[in-house]
């Protein structure tokens, strides 16, 4: 069985992780998502609120493909215990850790990077904005990665761009249903608060 691990500390998830994700079901047997806490960064609501706004992501996929699974047991400060628990989970499986292009500089500084690099195949998604160079690329290679580009570019959406900018075309209808009943965010509505402050 192929599996694709794909963690992400997105806040909140977006558009652009709707789209690999769709794409992730259709290249392999199961594609296994997790809210991760990224110690590189402060997150803007709770880890809780994430999870929900990822299932209500995967649920938004078109024609529901049925290989995609929120697996929050799996989520982890540490990757390699992430995948440490996946191993248990499904035995004899290969797998494949999920990361977008603007994680590649990032990586060297992950925990044991190289054990987990050992046991896993590495597919990088191109995004927008971070070019996947032969730098970036020779240095996870040098920590024994086996690495494959996926032929798809994620949209050029960021989290980021809406918590700043109240870019609500970052994010997926139901997902910003979710923001304003929760109240999250200093953007949480558009169209009332962040435009009219500008």
């Amino acid at each position: 069985m192929q599996i694709a691990l794909f963690g992400t500390s997105a806040d909140p998830p977006t558009a652009g992780h709707q789209k690999v994700l769709k794409w992730l079901s259709q290249c392999f047997d199961l594609v296994a998502v997790w809210a991760a806490e990224n110690p590189f960064k402060l997150h803007k609501v709770s880890l809780e609120h994430r999870v929900k706004m990822l299932q209500i992501l995967i649920d938004g996929i078109d024609s529901h493909p049925d290989n995609i699974y929120l697996q929050q047991d799996l989520s982890s400060l540490r990757t390699l215990e992430t995948l440490d628990k996946a191993l248990q989970k499904w035995q004899g499986a290969e797998y494949t850790l999920v990361v977008g292009s603007d994680l590649l500089t990032q990586l060297p500084r992950w925990y044991r990077i190289e054990d987990l690099l050992q046991q896993v195949q590495l597919l990088v998604v191109p995004r927008p904005g971070y070019a996947i160079n032969e730098t970036s690329m020779l240095g996870v290679k040098q920590l024994g990665a086996s690495v494959k580009i996926a032929p798809i570019t994620g949209l050029d959406v960021s989290s980021t761009s809406y918590r700043e900018n109240g870019n609500s075309d970052a994010l997926t209808p139901s997902v910003i249903e979710y923001i304003n009943q929760q109240h999250l965010y200093k953007c949480q509505d558009v169209t009332q608060n962040c435009l009219k402050a500008r």
